[in-house]
């Protein structure tokens, strides 16, 4: 009997190999003649490179770019062959922006331009691009300054732009020293399908919990769709182009990028299909699954891949109570792994333990029918 092992992160809590461990440290000392095959994934958002380098035997690198405030940051990255794997949490994630600095009108994406020409320098060929879990709600405009663009406001250059100058910008060119992606595929990994503007659009549903001012939210929706007027209009209600900040747009304007699933995407570079064609059972976890993870995120995007009837379980740090039955998804069954409440500070101490001993409980109720 073999067992795959294929959950995402708990955020803020466990990372994706670690969840793995622990769900393998539990099912194993239950079932100790199954063999296990561990799969960390991600779906484009936070984590996702950590999870699947071991998968993918890629390897480290690090170059010096601009971080979210224009220091100089060291920012890694993932190689293989001549393919990258890059993440804009690493780079403008909301997790390195402390509390008091959430802005998301403040935030430069300068950093993301200077790693693509870097990447462009040394002779990448495909670059993936998880946009998932960042601070910034600029459009892409930072990003697109450091890879030869130039933006004025009527005559006058705008110096280091972010996204409180949308609104300004009033025509761009592209330098003569631009860079240039015609020989490199970028590929927008991301599990939202959210548009640039309007009500479902990156301002309206992601800024305020980047700290944007609820006030403020029509007027910089308004300033991104003037922006994006300008620069191609039929990215406007691009799905997936809100993703990022409106990163997703604008990789797909300024680096010819393609807006692809996260997690399938994902999945092809694990050679998933693969690697869970004998499997007995997969199991897969997020670290909150509510009605959101049904729009591409992680756990039923590897259930939608398991064929042959399969079974597929999930075990979750938590259940939202909005959570359909998922049986229809191909997910058998729904478990959590916290057992009690507890403080946030407590949980945090204890979940690799917690989901060992829930772990322990499932694999003893699968133990009766196996």
């Amino acid at each position: 009997m073999k067992i795959v092992i294929a959950p995402d992160s708990y955020k803020e809590t466990l990372a994706a190999s670690q969840v793995a461990r622990a769900i393998k440290k539990g099912f194993e000392s239950i079932l100790p003649q199954a063999s296990y095959e561990i799969m960390p994934i991600g779906d484009g958002g936070e984590g996702t490179m950590i999870a699947i380098q071991e998968s993918i035997k890629g390897t480290w690198a690090t170059v010096d770019v601009e971080g979210p405030f224009g220091e100089a940051i060291s920012y890694p990255y993932l190689v293989k062959g001549t393919s990258a794997l890059i993440e804009t949490a690493d780079l403008v994630g909301l997790s390195l922006v402390p509390q008091e600095k959430r802005n998301p009108l403040l935030i430069s994406t300068k950093g993301l331009g200077q790693v693509l020409a870097h990447l462009l320098g040394i002779g990448m060929k495909d670059i993936y691009i998880g946009v998932g879990g960042t601070a910034c709600n600029d459009g892409g405009i930072g990003m697109a300054t450091a890879l030869g663009y130039s933006f004025y406001h009527h005559e006058k250059l705008l110096e280091n732009p972010m996204g409180k100058d949308l609104g300004k910008v009033t025509s761009f060119v592209k330098e003569k020293n631009g860079v240039s992606f015609d020989q490199t595929r970028v590929h927008i990994l991301t599990d939202v399908t959210n548009p640039l503007c309007g009500p479902q659009g990156a301002t309206k549903i992601f800024a305020p919990q980047k700290g944007l001012d609820l006030s403020k939210l029509e007027e910089v929706d308004q300033a991104m769709q003037s922006f994006y007027q300008l620069v191609n209009p039929e990215l406007v209600h691009l799905e997936g182009g809100g993703a990022g900040g409106g990163l997703g747009a604008a990789l797909v304007a300024f680096a010819k990028g393609e807006i692809a699933s996260g997690i399938d995407t994902c999945l092809d570079l694990i050679d998933f299909d693969r690697r869970v064609k004998d499997a007995s059972l997969v199991i897969v976890g997020e670290g909150k699954m509510d009605a959101q993870s049904l729009a591409g995120k992680a756990p039923i995007g590897v259930a939608r891949r398991v064929k042959g009837g399969v079974p597929v379980v999930a075990i979750c740090g938590s259940l939202g109570g909005d959570l359909p039955d998922l049986t229809s998804y191909g997910i058998a069954a729904t478990f959590s792994a916290l057992q009690r409440l507890m403080s946030w500070q407590e949980l945090q101490q204890t979940s690799f333990e917690q989901l060992v001993e829930s772990s322990k409980n499932i694999a003893r109720l699968l133990k009766l029918n196996l």
